[in-house]
């Protein structure tokens, strides 16, 4: 399943994060990809808001890992960035979705391309700067066209979300709307209103 979504600005970034964390089950592995800046621990931010975690969440550039375990599940926030590949084998990052020594929560990776291995079943989110010709339906755009033109605003971001592996995330496709101020109001953890 590949589902792309239009992010006008970094409060669309973080309600998608919210209702990704209110909805995602343990065990999901998120491998976030992205340049500087692109809104990857902003993302995280939300899913740890609709995680219930009160913690302030930072980017863990110097401290590579951050565990977070007082939400509905516990958030395992990794930053690849500054790493080499040989440099991620040392730090065992498999240990965080095998649910071996670290109860099962959810995974998020954040420069994953660093990853000397994948493991079998993943959400690869990839956010790149973004907006489109106004000269185009920006919403038609989106299901449409891979070419879009960076004119509007510097907030703005496409999101492409892929499933890869056999674990199945039927609910995602509500993401599909293309109506960047609304979300999906059911989940497989009751409802919930976006604009909260």
């Amino acid at each position: 399943m590949v589902i792309q979504k239009f992010l006008e600005n970094p409060s669309m970034t973080l309600t998608v994060g919210r209702w990704l964390g209110r909805s995602l089950p343990s065990g999901t592995i998120l491998l976030l990809e992205g340049d500087l800046g692109a809104g990857k621990t902003t993302l995280v931010q939300g899913l740890a808001q609709g995680l219930g975690i009160l913690e302030s969440i930072l980017s863990p550039t110097f401290t590579l890992i951050c565990e977070y375990v007082e939400g509905r599940l516990p958030l395992y926030h990794l930053d690849l960035y500054r790493l080499q590949n040989h440099e991620v084998r040392s730090l065992h990052p498999e240990v965080y979705w095998q649910g071996d020594d670290f109860p099962l929560g959810i995974v998020a990776i954040e420069w994953a391309d660093r990853l000397p291995s994948l493991p079998d079943n993943y959400l690869k989110i990839q956010l790149d700067y973004q907006s489109f010709s106004p000269s185009l339906n920006q919403w038609e755009a989106v299901k449409t066209s891979d070419d879009f033109t960076n004119i509007d605003s510097p907030s703005s971001r496409m999101m492409k979300l892929t499933s890869v592996g056999n674990t199945e995330y039927p609910f995602l496709a509500e993401l599909t709307d293309p109506r960047p101020d609304l979300l999906p109001t059911s989940h497989p953890q009751g409802s919930w209103n976006p604009l909260k």
